[in-house]
C-alpha cells in the first residue's frame, strides 16, 4: 500500500484552511497548514512534499513570490495556485512563477479534491515516462527529467515545472514528427480539466525562452498552425 501524500497547504483565511484540510485529510492525504509566505517557505525548504497548495494573497510574501524563489533554489514540488483573481494576466503570472495549476476563488471543494487528484496522477505518470529516457539533449542545451533541472545554451541552469517537462518529454520522444494539440492534452493533462489552446501556446513560449537562442526566431520548437507542434533537437529554420 502506497504511503499517501503530504501535501502542504499555505492559505491564511482560518476556516477555508481548515475546511480544505478536513476535506484532504478525508480523502487519505497527510496535510500541515501554514499561514503566511515566509513560513511557507522554510517549509519548502526543509522538508519534502507531493503537492504544496499556494494561496497568491498573503501576509510576509505572497504566493507568487514563494514559488518563484523556491524554483530558483531548486524545488521541483508541484504547485497550485489558489487566487481570488482568475483574471487572464494572473493565470499567466502563475505560470511564469513556476505554478503548475490555477484554481480561482471561490471554488468548490470537489473541483479542489479533483485537481489535486489529478496532480499526483500527473506526476506519477511524469515518472514513468521518464524512466527509460531521462537526458534529452539539443543544440547546445540538456535537460535531466529526473531532476527537473537543464542546462541552456548559454550555460544558465534551467528549473522547468512538471508541466513544462511534461510537455518537451512528449515533444522529444516524437523528435522531428508534428504532434497534435490533442496529442499533448493526452499525454500531459490526461483526464485533468483541459486549457485553453492559449495556455498550450504559453507554455511553448516559455521552453523558448529558456531554450532557444533566439526565442522569436525557435529552432527546436515549432509552431505548426492550426496543428500543433515540432520538436528538432538538431534545429532548423522555422518556415513561414
Amino acid at each position: 500500500m502506497s504511503t499517501p501524500a503530504r501535501i502542504l497547504l499555505v492559505e491564511d483565511e482560518i476556516n477555508l484552511a481548515r475546511g480544505i484540510r478536513e476535506n484532504l485529510e478525508a480523502e487519505g492525504y497527510t496535510v500541515e497548514a501554514v499561514g503566511d509566505g515566509l513560513t511557507a517557505l522554510d517549509r519548502i525548504r526543509r522538508k519534502e512534499y507531493g503537492l504544496v497548495i499556494l494561496d497568491v494573497m498573503l501576509p510576509g510574501m505572497d504566493g507568487f513570490t514563494v514559488c518563484e524563489t523556491a524554483r530558483q533554489e531548486g524545488r521541483d514540488t508541484p504547485v497550485l495556485f489558489l487566487t481570488a483573481r482568475g483574471g487572464g494576466d494572473d493565470r499567466i503570472r502563475g505560470l511564469e512563477a513556476g505554478g503548475d495549476d490555477y484554481l480561482a476563488k471561490p471554488f468548490q471543494l470537489r473541483e479542489l479534491l479533483l485537481r489535486v487528484a489529478v496532480i499526483l496522477r500527473r506526476r506519477s505518470r511524469y515518472d514513468a515516462m521518464t524512466a527509460l529516457e531521462p537526458v534529452v539533449r539539443f543544440g547546445d542545451n540538456e535537460f535531466d527529467f529526473r531532476s527537473f533541472r537543464g542546462r541552456s545554451w548559454d550555460g544558465s541552469d534551467q528549473i522547468l515545472t512538471q508541466k513544462e517537462a511534461m510537455i518537451l518529454k512528449v515533444l522529444a520522444e516524437r523528435e522531428g514528427e508534428v504532434v497534435w494539440r490533442d496529442d499533448i492534452l493526452e499525454k500531459v493533462w490526461g483526464d485533468d480539466v483541459l486549457p485553453s489552446s492559449r495556455t498550450i501556446d504559453n507554455f511553448i513560449v516559455r521552453l523558448r525562452k529558456r531554450f532557444e537562442p533566439d526565442p522569436e526566431h525557435p529552432r527546436y520548437f515549432h509552431t505548426i498552425r492550426g496543428i500543433g507542434y515540432r520538436f528538432v533537437a538538431a534545429g532548423e529554420e522555422a518556415t513561414s
